[in-house]
């Protein structure tokens, strides 16, 4: 038994043996077989949990139920049900890079020789691990992918198994939408929805403001308030940078009936900001506060600091105003809720009221050293090497900062990757993969890429947080090559954007873009050869491919070949 916040979940297991030939039968708590020449075993498992509000389902019904569904079912049977599910799923997008030898060794021997000998076909296997990763631990109906997805061995795992959302949930979805594989972002979806029950508690209760917020950590109970001190539970802004992921989905798919529907939890929201922002001491900025970056304070405003034995590093508590983080997730939360509202013809005397707050938000800024500030102020960092770039979310997974848009800020944001250095746990190299893509730079992402196989991947593929196993980082590395091969965030699909000397020839089939739209493409001494573009919402778009670019007619499928 475990004590929820509404009483004790409780579980029941069922082992069933079936044999051939030979005797079954249980001495109290030992199961028997005796000269059997084959023994199939059907495990079944069942809680009482039905929501973070109810924990009232009977765990011996459902068990029941279950083993009642596979009675009379073969192994092979069952095996062959579970290969077709997966692969309507997995099967949606192939990717193919450059072989070489050592691309048919074993995995964990390619791993070993990485390192020294060329296999650009390691990378694709990565991206497709990242794949079933999800498709493993997020399915409709279930709950979404946490630390350590659903390959949790440990009864108090590192950090508690939780949804940490300063970074690590929202890079278990960042491939999603891309790699195909959409409707899997319904746990995550329903997740943000549930917080929003708790989250308008805490709204009205800690802040005094309408709407919701919700912090940097979660779990199955949707909990809402700030915790873990300081240093993270003054992150205001972790829902507003799940809502993206909602505004991502509609983007994938254009689905209007679902924009109505996650509308309220978009709005809600950015009523809270509107509430909670306060004035700059300029008066022209409006700013959070408190606020933090995480998970790097500033240092020289009086800290004190403690042990983390799980990760056996010093930890700093400090807090500010107006982190960089805060005010370009808050660039995006408002920007894309105004064209939400126009989308959908919704409150839009309030969306004038948030065009012209979003316009006050503090813009990105750039220190004394020629680096993007970290925070509103420009303050000294406690960790030079931090793993986080909080305030490199603008460039990535958000759209504030771009090479094409905003071109003065890319230099001071390579300043803060250099400085920060390629090195650090998988889920900051992964981050580091996408950064890098984002600025067109496809050898300095591979070269993260490969540090990442080097040092911070397990055998089995697995990523690493420093040494306890973390998920995130293996689906930061699938979104990581996808950026590398296909960008569309500047409202143009645009074809290898930063594609590296080590693969000069490939295929991309299946993944997808912003404006509902699947691509099949291929390419050949580093040259788009061929490309098919499927419009599942019969949309036209714009396509860059190296020197060509054109724009497609309305319709279903677009085919273009031998540039």
């Amino acid at each position: 038994d475990y004590m929820g916040i509404e009483g004790k979940v409780r579980y029941e297991a069922r082992l069933k043996a079936v044999a051939e030939g030979g005797t079954v039968r249980v001495d109290d708590s030992d199961l028997i077989i005796e000269n059997a020449d084959a023994v199939t075993l059907y495990i079944v498992a069942a809680t009482n949990f039905v929501s973070y509000k109810d924990v009232s389902a009977d765990c011996q019904e459902r068990v029941e139920k279950y083993l009642k569904g596979i009675e009379g079912k073969s192994y092979n049977r069952i095996k062959e049900a579970a290969v077709k599910d997966y692969k309507s799923l997995f099967d949606r997008v192939t990717i193919t890079l450059p072989s070489t030898m050592t691309s048919f060794l074993p995995t964990d021997e390619r791993l070993k020789s990485f390192a020294a000998v060329s296999d650009p076909q390691l990378a694709s296997l990565c991206y497709q691990f990242g794949r079933y990763l999800l498709i493993s631990s997020s399915r409709p109906g279930t709950q979404p992918a946490n630390l350590q997805g659903i390959w949790n061995k440990d009864m108090n795992p590192s950090w508690d198994s939780k949804y940490t959302t300063n970074i690590n949930t929202e890079m278990n979805y960042w491939p999603a939408e891309t790699g195909n594989l959409s409707e899997l972002t319904e746990p995550l979806i329903k997740m943000v929805k549930e917080l929003t029950d708790q989250g308008g508690q805490v709204a009205k209760e800690h802040y005094g403001a309408r709407g919701w917020v919700f912090h940097q950590n979660t779990d199955i109970w949707r909990v809402a308030a700030p915790m873990d001190g300081p240093t993270w539970g003054t992150f205001t802004v972790g829902g507003a940078w799940l809502t993206t992921h909602l505004w991502e989905h509609y983007l994938f798919t254009l689905d209007n009936d679902y924009l109505k529907d996650v509308y309220p939890v978009i709005k809600g929201s950015v009523e809270f900001f509107m509430d909670f922002l306060v004035e700059h001491p300029n008066r022209k900025w409006l700013i959070t506060n408190p606020s933090t970056s995480p998970e790097n304070p500033p240092k020289g405003l009086g800290y004190k600091y403690f042990f983390d034995e799980v990760t056996a590093m010093y930890y700093f508590t400090t807090i500010c105003a107006g982190s960089s983080i805060d005010m370009q997730i808050l660039t995006d939360l408002f920007g894309y809720y105004v064209h939400a509202a126009k989308v959908l013809g919704l409150d839009q005397d309030f969306a004038a009221m948030v065009t012209k707050a979003r316009a006050r938000l503090v813009p990105p800024q750039i220190g004394a050293s020629g680096a993007l500030q970290e925070w509103s102020d420009d303050l000294a960092q406690m960790e030079d090497k931090h793993r986080h770039f909080s305030h490199l979310y603008g460039l990535y997974p958000g759209n504030v900062i771009s090479a094409k848009r905003t071109p003065d800020l890319i230099d001071p944001v390579k300043k803060v990757l250099e400085q920060r250095g390629d090195e650090g746990a998988g889920f900051s190299r992964a981050w580091k993969m996408s950064l890098w893509a984002r600025l067109y730079d496809g050898n300095r992402a591979y070269k993260i890429f490969q540090g990442y196989i080097n040092d911070q991947c397990y055998p089995q593929l697995f990523a690493k947080c420093y040494t306890p196993l973390q998920v995130d980082g293996s689906f930061g590395v699938t979104a990581g090559i996808t950026e590398m091969l296909i960008q569309s965030h500047e409202g143009v699909i645009d074809l290898l954007p930063a594609l590296p000397d080590d693969w000069p020839d490939g295929s991309f089939n299946g993944v997808c873009a912003r404006g509902a739209f699947e691509l099949k493409f291929s390419w050949k001494a580093k040259a788009v050869a061929s490309v098919e573009i499927l419009s599942k919402a019969g949309q036209s778009c714009r396509l860059y491919a190296g020197n060509i670019s054109f724009v497609t007619n309305n319709g279903r499928k677009v085919k273009v070949t031998k540039y």
